[in-house]
């Protein structure tokens, strides 16, 4: 009867021990950090923001003249200073709302200041993990075959 009783007990400071453990819900990044440790953190609210090597994107901006050679789907290339071979990614988002590049001068004159958001992921998941946030990068559209 002890050895069931310690046995129970033991069960129960395990599941304490492993309610007050908390765990990131996937590998990655740690991009942002919204508590210090000491602080009280109510139940449910995040500690960090973590970006997982697989949420990487490019995120870039193309003039709206050149918007057809860019569609989803379109492959293109990627490369910055240190970075290496270049990075092959495949269009994946196209904003549906154009932006004017600043200054924002409201007139015909600069409709040629008229960009588009694009978002493109890389094929390989290995080259992603080499994508940093806010690092400049230079994307081309990949030569067709």
């Amino acid at each position: 009867a002890l050895a069931a009783a310690a046995s129970q007990a033991r069960a129960q400071a395990d599941w304490r021990l492993q309610q007050m453990t908390q765990r990131a819900p996937a590998a990655g990044q740690v991009i942002d950090t919204y508590r210090e440790p000491g602080e009280w953190v109510p139940a449910g609210s995040p500690v960090l923001a973590i970006l997982p090597a697989e949420g990487r994107k490019l995120r870039f901006f193309v003039p709206q003249a050149q918007l057809a050679s860019v569609p989803v789907g379109a492959s293109v290339r990627a490369s910055c200073d240190g970075c290496g071979e270049p990075i092959a990614a495949k269009v994946s988002y196209v904003s549906p709302k154009p932006e004017y590049t600043p200054p924002v001068i409201y007139s015909g004159t600069q409709r040629a200041k008229l960009v588009v958001m694009i978002e493109a992921r890389p094929v390989r998941p290995e080259d992603a993990r080499r994508l940093q946030p806010g690092q400049p990068m230079d994307v081309r559209a990949a030569a067709t075959p």
